[in-house]
């Protein structure tokens, strides 16, 4: 199958690897202070890029912390539909550097079992899902002959989203009157395998808090002391093994009150997937077993269940050799992933009551419970917009629209914030792939997944505009 618009996207691939070679040698690390002058020329590489690409306006926008991105082209139609495309084009920091085999901000190709790949930090997670629409949009104007787009298309593209997004909310709020759109197009999402064409329908929110016990007022001998008096070492023990019941379900009481229950329609969605459980236990996952939710498939424990885990617990003396005491303190960190309609300002108050409920006399607890978090979101599967999204993808990967799969993304961004302050619903356009590493050693990304990727930008416009 052909179409103009995948004609003009093979002819131009050179430019699509151009940019992306070039943008990843950027190391656009928010995470890290010292990487501050490299965050900002990431952005002045964007900006620089969307007025070659035809944009009429572009714009950086300050704000706290990182700079954003903002672009605008208005179509020349009246009445034309607005979409706003979200991104962001800050890293993940790449330690540890040891491991990577090549130098991670010096992009290279390497041909992999599925075709060329591009690796090097940032080259799927999110420059690459991103850069697919410089080339689209040029598709989309070539093959239809327009000086415009066919809708207006506005592009916001956060610099701080792998720290957490500290300061977007409030850049949503500012810049409000710039950001009016009928649909938020999200490019920070992936598919499920190179052959399976798929969409994003849903993304889990997060809550997090760190715990920290208190026991003895000092550090204390335990030849003296062990025994004796409460260790807070064993009580975090204890405390975080009564988070999960044998069944694998979070005890926090109320913590499913508000979970919106899977329905039989969604639940066989997501059963179409096609999904290797021992592939992906060898490949991505890297681990022995499965475990979670009783009830529930792996894909499912992954994408729409809430979840609880331990991301950190320390205390005491770990140098080497042995220092025979018993710890004043212990602390843990965990985070909770959630689905709709779970609000992620209820968990703190959540924990904190179960905790108090469950630490033995004598250890003092406390819970530290940010403001915010991050809440779920998901598109509306019945909407006309989304059959304008699966027809663009379709015509892509040569399947038919409702051949193309459902699944959902267990990871967090601000697309909930996007959706909520500009009241306008949301649709996943990403490219990437369960195997590109993203925030590990060795991220890569499937260059075909991305020339598909522009073909489908460029469809989409024409799509968006035809509803």
């Amino acid at each position: 199958m052909t179409s103009p618009e995948r004609d003009f996207v093979q002819a131009h691939l050179d430019d699509l690897h151009a940019d992306l070679d070039a943008w990843v040698r950027i190391p656009s690390i928010s995470a890290d202070p010292a990487h501050g002058p490299d965050v900002a020329a990431s952005a002045e590489w964007l900006a620089d890029a969307l007025r070659r690409t035809g944009f009429p306006t572009v714009e950086i926008w300050p704000t706290a912390g990182a700079p954003a991105v903002y672009a605008e082209w208005p179509s020349a139609d009246a009445g034309a539909p607005v979409a706003l495309v979200y991104g962001h084009h800050d890293v993940q920091p790449v330690d540890p550097l040891e491991l990577w085999e090549h130098p991670p901000f010096e992009p290279t190709r390497v041909e992999g079992p599925d075709g060329p790949e591009l690796h090097g930090r940032g080259a799927s997670d999110d420059k690459g899902v991103l850069v697919v629409h410089l080339l689209g949009l040029r598709a989309h104007l070539a093959a239809t002959g327009r000086d415009t787009p066919a809708v207006t298309v506005k592009v916001l593209v956060e610099g701080e989203e792998e720290s957490g997004s500290p300061h977007f909310e409030a850049l949503l709020r500012e810049r409000r009157d710039r950001l009016d759109c009928d649909v938020v197009v999200v490019s920070d999402t992936g598919m499920a395998a190179p052959d399976v064409p798929s969409a994003v329908t849903a993304m889990r929110g997060l809550a997090d808090a760190e715990i920290t016990l208190r026991g003895p007022a000092v550090d204390l001998h335990s030849g003296s002391f062990g025994g004796a008096v409460p260790n807070p070492l064993h009580a975090m023990a204890e405390l975080i093994a009564k988070l999960h019941d044998d069944q694998g379900r979070v005890t926090l009481p109320g913590f499913y009150d508000a979970v919106r229950p899977l329905s039989d329609r969604e639940r066989e969605l997501m059963a179409r997937v096609p999904f290797d459980e021992r592939a992906w236990l060898a490949g991505p996952a890297a681990s022995r077993a499965t475990s979670g939710e009783a009830g529930f498939s792996t894909l499912e424990r992954t994408g729409a269940r809430p979840t609880a885990e331990v991301n950190g617990m320390w205390g005491g003396y770990t140098g080497p050799g042995h220092k025979t005491i018993i710890p004043a303190e212990a602390h843990a960190k965990v985070t909770f992933r959630l689905v709709s309609d779970q609000r992620p300002g209820e968990i703190g108050p959540m924990l904190r009551a179960w905790v108090e409920a469950n630490v033995p006399e004598g250890i003092e607890a406390e819970v530290h419970a940010p403001p915010g978090g991050v809440a779920p979101c998901a598109s509306d599967l019945d909407s006309p917009l989304m059959d304008a999204l699966l027809a663009a993808i379709g015509q892509a990967f040569d399947t038919a629209p409702e051949d193309v799969l459902l699944t959902r993304e267990g990871g967090s961004g601000p697309e909930a914030a996007i959706a909520g302050e500009l009241g306008a619903p949301l649709l996943f356009l990403g490219v990437g792939l369960p195997t590109d590493r993203i925030h590990s050693p060795n991220e890569r990304v499937l260059l075909p997944m991305l020339h598909r990727g522009a073909e489908a930008a460029a469809h989409l416009w024409r799509e968006l505009a035809a509803r």
